[in-house]
């Protein structure tokens, strides 16, 4: 099993506000409803459209940032692995709840209410700072491209 894949990758919308709570040694851990939607023509050539809703966790720092720029309707981009739990319900029957643990994740769709003070997106795998201002930009190298 060492050659196995387990990776997802989804962009969609926010169904309704990041549920934020904390672990007993104070990881945040931020629940999140993607609707993931998809379009098609049907048989008669209509415009059929479908929506799979997808339930994802998110950990540690990443999930702090989601509850502090994400709201409902936010456009995101998140990457993670697929896991399923099995739990029982009240009346002791089997139960099995399948969600993504995003590792990535990277706002879309410019400024928005859930973005709004325009800071960075966010991700596990950019680690260094963005720079604001003076240095670092692509305006200084204006002059240095060969081509239009």
């Amino acid at each position: 099993m060492s050659n196995d894949l387990n990776l997802c990758q989804f962009i969609g919308r926010l169904g309704k506000d990041v549920e934020t709570r904390f672990m007993p040694d104070g990881k945040a851990v931020a629940n999140l409803s993607l609707a993931c939607g998809r379009s098609w023509k049907g048989a008669d050539g209509q415009k059929v459209e479908s929506t799979e809703w997808v339930r994802v966790v998110v950990f540690g720092k990443l999930a702090e940032i989601c509850a502090q720029y994400l709201t409902k309707g936010s456009q995101i981009y998140i990457s993670g692995r697929m896991q399923t739990k099995k739990y029982q319900d009240k009346d002791g029957q089997d139960r099995y709840s399948t969600e993504i643990v995003a590792d990535q994740l990277q706002m879309l769709g410019g400024k928005s209410a859930g973005n709004a003070s325009g800071q960075p997106s966010a991700g596990s795998s950019s680690r260094e700072p963005v720079p604001q201002s003076g240095g670092g930009g692509f305006d200084e190298y204006d002059d240095d491209i060969p081509f239009n």
